[in-house]
C-alpha cells in the first residue's frame, strides 16, 4: 500500500486569515484522500498542512505590482523540496490577481491563492489547487495503466510513455523529392536553443540523448487527396496512422536501442503533392500541420512556398524555421511524458514555463507518476521472477541474482518509506535502483537460458542418445529375468 505524501506551506497575508479559524496560528492540519486503482490496490494521497503567517520579507514579496514578480521574489524564500507546495493566501482585495482570478500558479512551487471568506471555502479552494500542482486520481491511474480495468482510464492514459531509465530522441527530416527541394535546417541551434533547456530539466527524471538524421526519398506511404476548391491536397484523420509504419521502416532508430525512442518527423511534401494539409476528424484544417501517435513520436508537414515564377530553376533551396518547427515538437513533446495542461477552472491563472519547457511543479507532476510507476512495476517483475523460480524446479540461483533481489525489495521498501514521509527525490531515486536490480535479476543469463528450456524438451534431447544404449540393457534384464523364474519352476532332486 502506497501513501503519496504532499508537505504544504499555508502562508496568510496581511488581512487575509479567516475569521473561523480553529486555533491561532501557526498549527498543523492533514487531509487524506483514497485513490482506488483496483479491488486490491488504493493509493492514499495526504497533504500535511501547515498554516502560518507571513515572514517581513515574504510580505514585502507580495507587496510587488504584479503576481509574476511577486512569485519570482518569493521563491528565493520558500521552501524549494521537490513535491512540497506554498500556498500563499492574498487578501479578497488583493490588486496583485487580476479581476475575476482567485489562484494564479506561478513557475516554481508555489500560488497565490485569493482568500475565499471562510476557512472551508479556502479549503476547497486550495484542494482545487493542489490537483492541479501535484497529482490527480487520473495521473496515477493512469501510472498504473496496467492495473486498472479496462473502461476506467482516461482515453489519454495510454498516450503517455512508460517509465524508463533513459529515453532517445531522433529528429528527422523527410525530403521524398531531393529533386525538387533542396531543405536546410540547422538542427543542431534548435536543439540547443530550445530543446536542451526542457532535457536539462528532465534529466532529474531520466537519461536522454538526442539525434538527427535526413532521409532522402522517404516517401509517407499514403497518397493524399487532392482538393479542387483550395487546390491541395489533404491527409484526413482515419489514414494518419497507416502513414507511420512505411516511415518507421525508413528510421532504423529503434533496431539498436536499449531505450524507448520518440521519433520527431519534419516531412516537406513532393512538388506533386504540395501543398499538403492535415485535416481533423472534423475535415477541419489542423492549425499546426502535424499530429502525434501515443509513446511514439509525431509528424509535422511543412509546406514550401511555390516559386513565384514556374520558370525558376530546380532544386529550390528551402530555408526551415526551426523557431516553429520546435514549437510544435516540444508540445508534442510534453504531451508524451503527460504534462499537458489539463482543464482547470476559468478563475485559474496558470504561469507559462518559459524557456524551461515546464514549470517546477509541473517536473513533481512527472516524478510523483514515475515514483508510483516504478513501485508497481518492480512489484510485478519480482512476482512474475517468483513465479518462474516455483515452475522450474531444478533451477540452480547463484548468490549475485539473490543479491539482486534483496537490493531490489530494500530499494522498493525504502521508496514506499520514502513516499510516506514526503521525501520524493529520495523515494525516486530508491524506485529507480529498486527497478534497476529486479530487471538485472529476472534476466540473469543464468536463468534466462532455462527459461527455454523445459521438461519436454529434455527428452526431446537425451532420448535418442540413450535408447539406442538402453535397448540391449533392456533386453538383457528381460532374459535374466525369464531364466530365473523357469530355474524356480524345474523340479528340484530329492535324495
Amino acid at each position: 500500500q502506497v501513501q503519496l505524501v504532499v508537505p504544504m506551506a499555508v502562508v496568510f497575508g496581511p488581512g487575509s486569515v479567516p475569521g473561523d479559524l480553529p486555533r491561532p496560528l501557526p498549527f498543523r492540519d492533514v487531509q487524506e484522500m483514497e485513490i482506488s486503482v483496483n479491488l486490491r490496490t488504493t493509493v492514499t494521497s495526504r497533504y500535511e498542512m501547515r498554516y502560518r503567517s507571513t515572514t517581513s520579507q515574504e510580505e514585502a514579496a507580495l507587496a510587488a505590482a504584479t503576481a509574476r514578480e511577486a512569485d519570482a521574489a518569493l521563491h528565493l524564500l520558500q521552501d524549494t523540496t521537490l513535491g512540497s507546495l506554498t500556498m500563499y493566501v492574498v487578501p479578497e482585495t488583493s490588486s496583485l490577481l487580476p479581476q475575476g482570478i482567485s489562484v494564479y500558479v506561478g513557475k516554481h512551487r508555489s500560488a497565490l491563492v485569493r482568500a475565499g471568506g471562510s476557512l472551508a471555502a479556502l479549503q476547497a479552494r486550495l484542494r482545487e489547487v493542489t490537483q492541479v500542482m501535484s497529482f490527480t486520481a487520473g495521473s496515477i491511474a493512469a501510472a498504473l495503466s496496467d492495473r486498472v480495468p479496462d473502461g476506467q482510464l482516461s482515453p489519454d492514459a495510454r498516450r503517455y510513455l512508460k517509465s524508463s531509465l533513459g529515453y532517445e530522441i531522433t529528429f528527422s527530416l523527410l525530403n521524398p523529392d531531393p529533386k525538387s527541394h533542396t531543405v536546410d535546417w540547422d538542427i543542431e541551434g534548435a536543439v540547443n536553443r530550445y530543446v536542451k533547456p526542457v532535457l536539462d530539466k528532465l534529466s532529474l527524471v531520466a537519461n536522454f540523448s538526442v539525434d538527427s538524421q535526413i532521409l532522402y526519398y522517404a516517401v509517407l506511404g499514403v497518397t493524399p487527396r487532392y482538393d479542387k476548391e483550395s487546390s491541395s491536397f489533404l491527409l484526413s484523420a482515419h489514414s494518419l496512422p497507416h502513414v507511420i509504419n512505411p516511415v518507421e521502416a525508413r528510421l532504423g532508430s529503434s533496431a539498436a536501442s536499449l531505450y524507448p525512442v520518440l521519433n520527431f518527423l519534419l516531412y516537406v511534401p513532393e512538388r506533386s503533392h504540395s501543398p499538403l494539409y492535415i485535416q481533423d476528424k472534423d475535415g477541419a484544417p489542423v492549425s499546426t500541420n502535424a499530429f502525434h501517435s501515443p509513446r511514439w513520436g509525431g509528424i509535422m508537414v511543412y509546406n514550401v512556398e511555390a516559386p513565384a515564377s514556374p520558370q525558376a530553376s530546380l532544386p529550390l533551396h528551402v530555408d526551415v524555421d526551426m523557431a516553429r518547427v520546435m514549437e510544435v515538437f516540444l508540445a508534442q513533446l510534453r504531451l508524451l511524458f503527460g504534462l499537458s495542461r489539463e482543464e482547470v477552472p476559468p478563475e485559474f491563472l496558470l504561469e507559462g514555463p518559459g524557456n524551461e519547457g515546464l514549470s517546477d511543479w509541473e517536473l513533481d507532476h512527472l516524478l510523483w507518476a514515475h515514483t508510483v510507476e516504478n513501485i508497481a512495476t518492480v512489484s510485478t517483475t519480482l512476482t512474475s521472477l517468483a513465479q518462474l523460480l516455483d515452475k522450474i524446479g531444478n533451477i540452480v540461483i547463484k548468490d549475485d541474482v539473490a543479491s539482486e533481489v534483496y537490493q531490489a525489495v530494500a530499494s522498493v521498501q525504502s521508496a514506499v518509506t520514502k513516499l510516506s514521509l514526503g521525501h520524493l527525490h529520495a523515494a525516486f531515486q530508491a524506485s529507480k535502483e529498486a527497478v534497476t536490480s529486479s530487471e538485472r535479476a529476472f534476466f540473469d543469463p543464468s536463468l534466462l537460458h532455462l527459461l527455454y528450456f523445459p521438461d519436454d524438451q529434455k527428452f526431446a534431447i537425451y532420448i535418442p542418445l540413450f535408447l539406442p544404449m538402453a535397448v540391449p540393457i533392456l533386453l538383457s534384464l528381460a532374459k535374466i529375468v525369464r531364466e530365473t523364474r523357469l530355474r524356480k519352476k524345474e523340479p528340484t532332486k530329492i535324495d
